[in-house]
């Protein structure tokens, strides 16, 4: 079955694939990043008792996860343009996402500010604090600790997404397979090795998942997830 397929042009292109591996490592981190941001402020907004900011949020909430990531990337893509907004490819990949995850980080982070016991927000508010410096000192450091491993498992899915910046001509890890398959017609070649490159993501985040549950005393070490 494999007396055709080519493990020398693989070597070959390695680099091209190396390049890919990199793009898509930094890519995935800062959208991460964006992804946070926008969904601290999603969330923030969320628990506000006033519909001015709550109906906001909870619409563009319900608008990015009832509609495909695709559709939301082609629409910034063709879109901006049209507004007369011209960004980079890899910026724009960035952007569509940056504001895909953070509306998923944003459900992540209110169940863990929700998890956090009346009494101590109480005593924030016994001692002082404004909301700001409730969230900053009291409430998020402590969400934070039991959402970290749901956020690195939302970190999995936005690394998988990111291949869809192939689209775009973002030259990331799926577009190597891409420029591969069409360079030397060997499309199996490219794709297999564009998976084996996700699955070394995708084992070293679940290792990173699985140590920070160990580190922060969620299961013992050692144990399976």
């Amino acid at each position: 079955m494999l007396e055709n397929f080519s493990f020398r042009t693989i070597v070959e292109y390695l680099p091209l694939f190396g390049q890919g591996l990199v793009a898509t490592v930094w890519l995935s981190l800062v959208s991460f990043v964006g992804a946070l941001a926008v969904g601290i402020v999603l969330c923030a907004m969320n628990l506000q008792r006033g519909r001015l900011l709550q109906a906001p949020a909870k619409i563009y909430i319900d608008a990015i996860r009832a509609t495909p990531l695709l559709v939301q990337l082609y629409f910034l893509y063709f879109g901006l343009p049209r507004l007369g907004i011209i960004l980079p490819e890899f910026v724009v990949g960035i952007l569509a996402l940056a504001l895909n995850s953070g509306a998923y980080l944003a459900e992540i982070i209110r169940a863990g500010i929700l998890s956090i016991s009346r009494g101590q927000v109480e005593a924030g508010v016994a001692s002082g604090m404004t909301y700001v410096q409730r969230m900053r000192l009291v409430i998020l450091p402590q969400a934070f600790r039991v959402t970290i491993p749901p956020l690195l498992g939302q970190a999995i899915v936005l690394v998988k997404d990111s291949a869809l910046l192939s689209l775009i001509s973002v030259a990331e890890l799926t577009r190597a397979g891409q420029l591969l398959a069409s360079d030397r017609f060997m499309p199996a070649e490219g794709f297999i090795t564009t998976a084996a490159c996700y699955l070394v993501l995708y084992y070293g985040l679940k290792g990173l998942a699985g140590l920070s549950e160990w580190w922060l005393g969620l299961r013992p070490m050692g144990s399976r997830a």
